[in-house]
């Protein structure tokens, strides 16, 4: 990963660039890597168990569900013998992400009460507990997942070295805008990770996404609708041309006032897109 990423910012004349990454999209030995190699990166990752901050703030508020957007930081200064750069970790909470996490552990815990009970097969569920021949649900593991809904964990890493961790800290904002980018590229772009095995098709698949990614990102500057809105919106509308008899047909279906606009600014000759944020 690092000797594609140096390859990248001297081909592209970049001073520093900022590795994103969810939890499930980066190895272990590849985080060590990006932070000895002192890049900049954003990174998810999972919880195990009840962090402090996240422990403290519901000492502190007992029996108060977090605000919407209830963002902790917690510094991790490097040390003199690590080979790393200062970090902040972020604990940040959503309303939304708590309600789908809680609906889906309600469905898997419903899942594993019916198979303990004999009445559906065991399948794979992280709340059923086997012991020898006996199996049960996890309550314990239950109440540790429903404590932790809502919340996500993002690590930060700045590679300019600097005197105070707190002037290199991330928005409340930053943190879904991360969510909202991995959305999109997930769904909106169906840029899902894939394996690939030869180099060719490996810089194919990864040119095909990032070209897709500069594209979406250039509509959503021009247009300010979404990708998911504009890639919804558009294809319902097409050009058709009919070639009969040496004579051609030209069909279209007139586009709303708000796509036509959109269009035109999309098509508008600028050489560069401001980025709405940094």
């Amino acid at each position: 990963m690092i000797p594609t990423i140096t390859a990248f910012m001297a081909a592209h004349r970049l001073a520093d660039v900022t590795v994103v990454a969810d939890a499930g999209m980066i190895s272990e030995a590849n985080i060590k890597a990006i932070e000895a190699a002192r890049l900049s990166f954003i990174l998810g990752a999972r919880i195990p168990d009840i962090p402090y901050l996240v422990a403290k703030w519901r000492r502190k508020h007992p029996g108060e569900q977090p605000p919407d957007g209830l963002v902790l930081p917690q510094p991790r200064p490097a040390g003199p013998a690590e080979k790393r750069g200062d970090q902040v970790v972020y604990y940040q909470y959503s309303h939304d992400g708590g309600r789908r996490t809680l609906r889906g552990i309600d469905e898997q815990v419903a899942k594993a009460e019916k198979a303990v009970a004999g009445k559906v097969p065991v399948k794979r569920n992280r709340f059923i507990k086997l012991t020898g021949a006996d199996k049960s649900v996890n309550r314990d593991l239950e109440a540790k997942a429903r404590a932790l809904a809502g919340w996500k964990r993002l690590h930060h890493q700045h590679r300019q070295a600097h005197p105070g961790i707190r002037d290199r800290r991330l928005s409340p904002a930053v943190p879904d805008r991360v969510s909202k980018s991995f959305r999109m590229s997930m769904h909106d772009l169906a840029a899902r990770p894939i394996y690939h095995h030869k180099r060719a098709s490996i810089e194919a698949h990864l040119t095909i996404v990032f070209a897709a990614l500069a594209v979406s990102k250039l509509i959503e500057a021009r247009t300010g609708w979404s990708i998911s809105k504009f890639v919804h919106t558009a294809p319902r509308y097409r050009t058709v041309q009919i070639n009969a008899a040496g004579r051609v047909l030209a069909a279209e279906d007139p586009t709303p006032d708000d796509l036509h606009q959109a269009l035109n600014r999309i098509h508008q000759p600028k050489t560069w897109i401001e980025p709405s944020h940094p």
